[in-house]
């Protein structure tokens, strides 16, 4: 109860319930290929990441954070509209079509009010144009000083109506490759002091590449930084909803591009002082699908049916969640890394304990076809594995995969033992399977019907052209459809 001095109008107790009362601003900011390890909250002894860091102390660290797809197109569109892949038609694939008809968060907060922008990466790879959007999905681009995500924020803020609250999506391209050879190590970086992941070698050109990385990430952090402290000199920062992630995992081989752990599993933190108790970790298993329906909740914008997503707003606000103890993802084409431009379907489920993997076109190679392993990006540390393809972990990223793979996730996170084919972990692998393809079946999913249409979806990234005569803007494969 307040007292009748504190009813008094203006008094720092009316004020402090008006602002709880006020629609938060909203910033989230992503960078691009960034797997859950590689911060310094989460216990690496390299890469220094105090922004990130800041964001985890002031709110709560998710040590379980998952992407819908270990690629970035597909899970970008799964962000805006809350709905798992396999549901969004074109945009569940990589760099094709970005559907009209699913509602997007940042659109539905403009409609009811707020001032929305966009700066770096928003949604894509993908043609948005094409289907009616005015802009990116993700927001009108305030892009004026490339690469300087903050600055091109603080333009935006200076710009914002006072009336207005702001949803901002500032988008990163750091971590992605290519990297300045050498950058970590110039940067003062140790190599002995790398931590490389077990499906990697452990060799002075891994960890080299591993620092490179590293500099990124910190790169992208410091931007973060600088967009905090816009918020703070603004006054702005107490009501902000603030969300650090990245849209998939590591750029190496065995982890973007793949259902493994180190390809879907990111860094998540998320802060907002006048609702978010600061120092809380979150153990629960969270999905990006999950964010759409949050911001507009917390926001008291109606959550549209078409997103399947669940508001995180009430473990923001400290309650525990038993129910999530799963994540569901999957991936479709990345690159262009087949004739025909066929993807790699492949479906998964991560509890707390394992990760069972379905890859329903076992046949084919999940890094793309030998010639070129296209999805895999280049860099140091595929051409070192290139060259010594006698490595007994060559295989793993670049050799074909079983139909199912399961892993125990606490003493594999390197995914690199499958205990699909050991007897006694078969009624584990029965259960996960049976609820992947129960959730997919109830979900929808066209390969569950035995569909193939993901297949028959254009292209319209230039890569590649001349591996097939599908690859053109605009062109479905009618062989697929």
């Amino acid at each position: 109860m307040m007292t009748r001095r504190e009813l008094v109008a203006g008094s720092p107790a009316i004020l402090r319930a008006q602002r709880r009362r006020a629609r938060p601003n909203i910033l989230f900011a992503i960078a691009d290929d960034q797997s859950w390890l590689h911060t310094s909250a989460a216990g690496d002894p390299v890469v220094r990441t105090p922004s990130f860091d800041r964001v985890a102390e002031r709110g709560i660290l998710f040590r379980n954070a998952f992407c819908p797809a270990p690629q970035c197109a597909p899970t970008r569109a799964s962000i805006l509209n809350g709905r798992p892949i396999w549901t969004n038609e074109e945009a569940g694939t990589h760099a094709s079509l970005f559907p009209r008809k699913f509602p997007v968060y940042t659109e539905l907060l403009e409609k009811a009010g707020y001032f929305v922008g966009l700066t770096g990466k928003g949604a894509g790879p993908a043609d948005w144009a094409t289907p009616g959007w005015p802009h990116n999905p993700a927001g009108r681009s305030w892009d004026k000083q490339r690469g300087d995500y903050s600055a091109n924020f603080a333009r935006f803020l200076a710009e914002r109506p006072k009336d207005k609250p702001f949803c901002f999506w500032l988008g990163s391209q750091d971590p992605h490759r290519p990297y300045e050879a050498g950058s970590g190590l110039r940067s003062g970086k140790k190599l002995e002091a790398v931590r490389v992941p077990p499906f990697l070698p452990d060799t002075r050109e891994i960890r080299s590449d591993l620092l490179d990385y590293f500099f990124e990430i910190e790169r992208f952090d410091s931007q973060l930084g600088q967009a905090l402290s816009h918020l703070e000199r603004t006054g702005e920062i107490e009501n902000t909803l603030v969300i650090v992630t990245a849209d998939n995992g590591m750029s190496f081989p065995g982890a973007k591009a793949r259902m493994y752990e180190y390809g879907w599993h990111i860094p998540m933190a998320a802060m907002w002082p006048e609702r978010i108790r600061p120092g809380r970790v979150a153990e629960e298993l969270v999905s990006f699908v999950d964010l759409a329906p949050s911001y507009l909740e917390a926001a008291g914008v109606a959550v549209p049916q078409t997103m399947m997503g669940r508001s995180l707003l009430r473990l923001w606000e400290g309650a525990r969640d038993a129910s999530r103890d799963r994540v569901y993802g999957g991936r479709e084409r990345h690159s262009h890394a087949r004739f025909d431009n066929l993807g790699y379907p492949a479906r998964a489920v991560r509890t707390r304990d394992y990760l069972y993997i379905w890859n329903l076109k076992p046949d084919r190679y999940p890094a793309g076809d030998p010639e070129f392993y296209a999805d895999i990006d280049d860099g140091p540390s595929k051409q070192y594995m290139l060259a010594q393809r006698e490595h007994p972990l060559f295989g793993h990223s670049f050799g074909k995969s079983a139909e199912e793979e399961l892993f125990d996730i606490r003493k594999d996170p390197g995914c690199l033992t499958n205990l699909a084919v050991n007897p006694a972990m078969k009624a584990v692998r029965q259960r996960l399977r049976d609820d992947l393809k129960k959730t997919l079946g109830a979900q929808g999913d066209p390969r569950m019907r035995g569909s193939e249409v993901f297949d028959s979806y254009p292209r319209v990234s230039a890569m590649r052209p001349a591996l097939g005569g599908f690859a053109e803007r605009g062109k479905y494969n009618p062989k697929y459809r």
